[in-house]
């Protein structure tokens, strides 16, 4: 098991990963409203703004504040 760092000392399991995608479209934003009203939305963005959103493959729905671009990378490192 791979462990990535989405930011602020919070890790996500590279195995567990569906998708990462940017909040801005609001299929997106419909995603996370529905997993904040599920309980199953984890705010990793320590109070920063969210620019990225990670879904696993338990439907849970990460909020992490890097790019999706700089989560890209740290998956295919290693």
């Amino acid at each position: 098991m791979k462990l990535i760092n989405i930011g602020y000392g919070n890790m996500v399991s590279s195995d567990k990963i569906v998708a990462v995608v940017s909040p801005d479209a609001a299929p997106v934003k419909r995603i996370v409203q529905e997993a904040k009203a599920k309980n199953i939305a984890v705010d990793a963005t320590c109070g920063r703004k969210c620019k990225a959103v990670i879904v696993t493959e338990s439907d849970h729905v990460v909020l992490s504040a890097l790019s999706p671009e700089a989560i890209g990378n740290r998956t295919e490192e290693g």
